[in-house]
């Protein structure tokens, strides 16, 4: 999108960003927050209106950010010092898990091994339309765990599969009976991703930002196992749901698949039989992810774990650094995220998330715990309205909510939980919060209003699910 942009557009857009900096500048800062808090404040907000407007790529806002800071020395006394303390957040060890993973994902979709999954689960359990959606589903739930980019999973490897479903099924059938399974297949495919974006750690790029912040300001470590703990059950229960929710609304006629399914039997055909270099790499993955979940047993951290797969990769030659380096997504992540986590960390040392927290939390004070932590949920999940992105839309108010939340009593690790699950699962809302959604509509098989009508029905199911359900299992495991 700000490819397309002309110079003069880039700058109209970044115009806002400029003023909205200036106008906090000029604002004292208010007593218990040091003057330098409030300067990376100023310059923070301003980047975070910047990854809304999109003037730039991302990672071009954020560097401009960071230079900024060290050039008017906001993070130390020299512009030497100032450096140093900009480059602490690109050896944090979250930044470098979703390099590592970005990395991993990088062979996964070079080998083939994702297309493979995808079209062999779709092959197997496509015997009905609805049959062809699980099998949608059970491709993202393999994929989610490895993949932590949502738009490669479900817009590189998943949508164009899907397309070619729905091609396959309206070829000589009636266009509006093909029209409704098509519809009904892109938004099975469109919010499958989204669940399982919710469902693990690794599961969307900017979820780590959640897990970040968890430990920033509320002192919770919400890890990849806990993670994926608190989301296995309401996260499981909406995969089975979700297709016949999607059935009662849109009201697909039963078709005959056969040709969808052979199509994709004979894509898979077509891959030929694993390799060796494919082989390791599944092993590779299925240790992943088993180190992962069994944390608590060895104490290995989940970063330690992702940069030994790498060099597992690599020491068996199922993939050469050249072309592992070419994952460019890893690059752009650590330019990004690494700034981003220092802005936060800097906002939190010197006293701006304390002040802010102080703040909002006498607003709400006096209120059931419990029913904060639900209303600051739902307000943060339906504020996603206003987002053309899932990443801006965690960066500038995961922390604060959080913060808010702490200091109104409300159980923390309930609210690190809803915070982290709603991050993804809010992108049901439209048809322009994040890469794959957008790459599924533009897929031309649904209106706007159609993809609202249908994104404000999802949003209640996962207000059953995740708070009915969900808060069960929470309470189940002790979080509140």
């Amino acid at each position: 999108m700000g490819d397309q942009l002309t110079m003069k557009a880039r700058w109209a857009r970044l115009a806002p960003c400029l003023v909205l900096g200036i106008v906090l500048l000029m604002i004292p800062a208010p007593e218990g927050v040091e003057p330098r808090g409030w300067h990376v404040l100023a310059v923070f907000a301003a980047t975070i209106l910047a990854l809304l407007l999109r003037p730039f790529a991302m990672s071009t806002n954020v560097l401009v950010g960071i230079m900024v800071l060290v050039l008017t020395q906001s993070l130390g006394e020299g512009s030497k010092a100032s450096l140093e303390t900009a480059l602490l957040g690109f050896a944090n060890t979250t930044v470098w898990l979703v390099v590592a993973a970005f990395l991993i994902a990088g062979s996964v979709i070079r080998s083939g091994l994702g297309r493979r999954i995808a079209l062999g689960l779709v092959h197997r359990l496509g015997k009905s339309e609805t049959g062809l959606a699980y099998g949608i589903g059970a491709a993202e739930l393999v994929l989610a765990p490895v993949i932590p980019s949502n738009t490669a999973r479900g817009g590189g490897i998943l949508a164009p599969i899907v397309d070619a479903l729905c091609r396959s099924i309206g070829e000589g059938r009636d266009p509006a009976d093909s029209a409704r399974v098509s519809r009904y297949l892109v938004f099975c495919g469109a919010h499958f991703n989204l669940i399982t974006a919710a469902m693990f750690l690794t599961g969307m790029a900017a979820n780590p930002l959640v897990a970040e912040a968890a430990g920033d300001v509320a002192g919770i470590r919400f890890g990849w196992a806990q993670w994926a703990l608190g989301a296995a059950v309401p996260g499981l229960i909406s995969l089975l749901l979700l297709p016949q929710l999607v059935r009662r609304v849109v009201r697909p006629p039963q078709m005959d698949v056969g040709a969808a399914r052979a199509r994709a039997g004979e894509e898979l055909a077509a891959m030929g039989p694993k390799g060796r270099n494919e082989k390791i790499l599944i092993a590779v993955l299925i240790g992943m992810v088993g180190l992962w979940a069994s944390t608590p047993l060895h104490g290995l951290h989940t970063t330690v774990v992702a940069l030994s797969g790498i060099a597992v990769l690599l020491l068996s030659g199922a993939e050469r650094w050249k072309a592992m380096a070419s994952t460019w997504g890893a690059w752009d992540a650590l330019i990004w995220l690494g700034g981003l986590v220092m802005m936060a960390d800097q906002l939190r040392t010197t006293g701006v998330i304390d002040w802010f927290a102080g703040g909002a939390g006498d607003a709400v004070s006096g209120y059931a715990p419990l029913a904060v932590a639900i209303g600051l949920a739902l307000v943060y999940f339906y504020s996603m309205y206003g987002f053309s992105m899932l990443t801006g839309h965690i960066t500038a108010m995961v922390g604060a909510f959080l913060a808010v939340a702490v200091a109104a009593g409300a159980p923390p690790l309930l609210m690190v939980a809803m915070l982290a699950y709603f991050s993804n699962l809010c992108g049901c809302l439209t048809h322009y919060s994040t890469g794959p959604v957008v790459i599924y509509f533009g897929l031309g098989y649904h209106s706007v209003g159609d993809w609202f009508r249908m994104g404000f029905i999802v949003s209640l199911f996962h207000m059953a699910v995740w708070l009915g359900i969900g808060l069960g299992w929470w309470k189940l495991l002790g979080w509140w």
